[in-house]
């Protein structure tokens, strides 16, 4: 099992879960975040003031997905995520060793 973490863009979170709805994905967690990378941020003006903003809002899709479709997932989130422009975010693939589903128990892939 995999568990696959993007970082992306706001606007593009239903675009995102568009994209892995038909590969299967049953479920995924979506959480409002803000951070910075090569971007560093970005140049604002409110009420005429020019001011810094260091951390820009992004969303982070977390999806528990069996091994053999991690690379679909990601080929997926990359494609429906992708704007071309600075920022566009990050896709992380980590080993995900178990998986419990609290109602019933379920193990591992059953569980998912």
């Amino acid at each position: 099992m995999k568990l696959i973490i993007a970082i992306v863009k706001p606007f593009k979170v239903d675009d995102v879960r568009e994209a892995l709805t038909p590969l299967g994905v049953q479920g995924l967690t979506v959480t409002e975040v803000k951070g910075f990378g090569r971007q560093k941020g970005q140049t604002e003006i409110y009420r005429g003031a020019e001011y810094h903003v260091s951390f820009l809002p992004k969303v982070r899709i977390e999806v528990a997905v069996a091994a053999d479709q991690a690379d679909a997932v990601v080929e997926a989130i990359m494609r429906s995520a992708q704007t071309g422009k600075i920022g566009d975010g990050k896709i992380f693939v980590l080993d995900l060793q178990r998986a419990v589903r609290i109602r019933t128990g379920e193990l591992d892939a059953a569980a998912l």
